[in-house]
C-alpha cells in the first residue's frame, strides 16, 4: 500500500519536504524585502500574504490527512476547529486596537460599543496575552474534538454517519457565531486589527515574519504528523482504519487511538485557524460553512490520501487554481473544482502524489499496490518413519 510504502522510504520524502519549505521560507522573504518594488526578482506584498494564506490551508490539509488518510475517519467539519482557532486569535488581535478603534474605547472591541456591551465578556478575559490566545487556539479546538470525539467513538459511529454529523457540528457553529449576542462581532466578526506582538500588522516586516511562522508551524506539523504515523501507534491506527472489528477482536481499543488522533488533528487545525487570521485581516462564521470543509477534503484527494506530504501540494496546488479562476473565470471556479474532484476520483484515485510514488516504485520494482505477502517459512524437514521391527529398510524401500 502507499502509506507502506511512504513509511519505507527511509526519509527521503521528508527529506524533500523540509528541505523546500526551508527554501520556502529564506527566499520568498528575501524576495519581498530585498529587491526594489520594481525588480523582476521583487515579491509583492500580496504575493506573499497569498502564499502564507496557503501554508495555513496545507496545515488545515494535513491535519485531515492524519485522520482520514490512516485512520479512516472522514471529517466534513474539520474547518469547524480550524475558525475557531482562528477566532482565538482574532479576539487577542481585537484585544491589541485599544483606544485606535472608532469609538475610542480602550477595553470594549468597537462592535461591543456600537452593541451597548457595558463590559468585556467573562471569555475575552486573558486574550490580551499573545501566550494565552495561542494556548485556546490550540485547546479550544482540541478541547471541542476530545468532548466531541469521546461521545461519537464510544457509540461507535462511523462511516457516513460521523461524517453527516461532523457537518452538522460545523453548521451549528455557524449559525451560533452569525448572532450578535454570542460577543463574537455576529456577521461581520473580528477585523480592523492593528499589530501582533506590538508590531504593525500591515508591515511589510511583519507580513514576512508571519510568512515565517506559517512555514514553520507546518514544517512542526509535519514532523508531529509523521512521528504519529512512522510509530507502532501508526501501525495501529492503518489497522484500525482497514479492519477496525480485527482489531477490537485483538484487544486494542479502537475507539481510544480514534479519540487520540482526532484530536490531535483539531489541534493543528486550530493552530493553521490562528496563523490565517492575522494574514487575511478578518475572521467571520464564513470560515465554519460546511462547503469549506469540503472543499479541504478535495485538498486532500487531489494531493493524495494517506501520504502527508500529498495533503500539503493539495492544499497549495487546489488554492493556487482557485486564485487563478476566481481572477480570470470567477463563474467557472466551482465546476473546475468538481471537474478536479471527478477527474481525481475516477483516472488518479491515489492523487497527485500517491499516482507518482505508485510509478516510481514500479519503475524501481519495489511498488505494488498491494503489500507483498510474507513468504512462508520452509518447512522442516520430514523426520524418518521409525524402522519397522523385524523389517530392513532397504525392503521398505523397494515397497516390499
Amino acid at each position: 500500500m502507499i502509506t507502506n510504502r511512504l513509511m519505507n522510504t527511509r526519509g527521503t520524502l521528508s527529506f524533500y519536504v523540509y528541505a523546500i519549505l526551508l527554501g520556502t521560507a529564506l527566499l520568498v522573504p528575501l524576495f519581498n524585502l530585498l529587491p526594489p518594488e520594481g525588480s523582476a526578482f521583487h515579491l509583492s506584498d500580496y504575493t506573499v500574504t497569498l502564499l502564507g494564506k496557503y501554508l495555513c490551508f496545507a496545515l488545515l490539509a494535513l491535519a485531515l490527512d492524519l485522520v482520514w488518510g490512516y485512520c479512516g475517519i472522514l471529517s466534513l467539519g474539520h474547518c469547524a476547529f480550524f475558525a475557531l482557532g482562528g477566532y482565538a486569535m482574532g479576539m487577542y488581535l481585537m484585544r491589541m486596537i485599544g483606544p485606535r478603534g472608532v469609538y475610542g474605547d480602550p477595553i470594549l472591541p468597537d462592535f461591543m460599543v456600537f452593541l451597548n456591551w457595558d463590559e468585556l465578556p467573562w471569555y475575552w478575559l486573558g486574550f490580551d496575552n499573545f501566550l494565552f490566545a495561542m494556548l485556546m487556539a490550540v485547546l479550544v479546538p482540541g478541547a471541542l474534538a476530545f468532548v466531541f470525539g469521546l461521545l461519537a467513538f464510544r457509540s461507535r459511529v462511523t462511516g457516513v454517519y460521523f461524517s453527516i454529523i461532523t457537518q452538522a457540528l460545523t453548521f451549528a457553529l455557524m449559525l451560533a457565531f452569525f448572532r450578535n449576542d454570542m460577543g463574537f462581532g455576529g456577521n461581520n466578526g473580528l477585523t480592523d486589527f492593528k499589530e501582533i506582538l506590538g508590531f504593525d500588522i500591515q508591515a511589510r516586516s511583519t507580513r514576512a515574519g508571519l510568512f515565517v511562522a506559517s512555514v514553520a508551524a507546518l514544517a512542526a506539523g509535519y514532523a508531529i504528523c509523521r512521528a504519529i504515523v512512522t510509530s507502532k501507534l501508526g501501525k495501529v491506527l492503518l489497522a484500525v482504519r482497514d479492519a477496525e472489528s480485527r482489531t477490537r477482536f485483538l484487544g486494542y481499543r479502537p475507539d481510544r487511538y480514534k479519540l487520540f488522533v482526532w484530536t490531535v488533528s483539531a489541534c493543528l487545525a486550530g493552530v493553521a485557524g490562528a496563523l490565517y487570521v492575522p494574514q487575511v485581516g478578518i475572521i467571520n462564521p464564513s470560515e465554519f460553512t460546511p462547503a469549506n470543509s469540503i472543499e479541504a477534503v478535495v485538498w486532500v484527494a487531489v494531493g493524495g490520501r494517506g501520504t502527508l506530504a500529498g495533503a500539503i501540494l493539495g492544499g497549495v496546488f487546489v488554492n493556487g487554481m482557485k486564485t487563478w479562476f476566481t481572477s480570470s473565470f470567477p463563474d467557472m471556479w466551482l465546476f473546475a473544482l468538481g471537474g478536479l474532484f471527478i477527474f481525481v476520483t475516477l483516472l488518479l484515485p491515489k492523487g497527485i502524489l500517491g499516482t507518482f510514488l505508485d510509478y516510481y516504485g514500479k519503475r524501481k520494482g519495489t511498488g505494488t499496490d498491494v503489500a507483498a505477502p510474507i513468504a512462508p517459512a520452509a518447512a522442516p524437514p520430514e523426520a524418518p518413519a521409525p524402522e519397522q521391527e523385524g523389517r530392513p529398510r532397504e525392503l521398505e524401500r523397494a515397497g516390499a
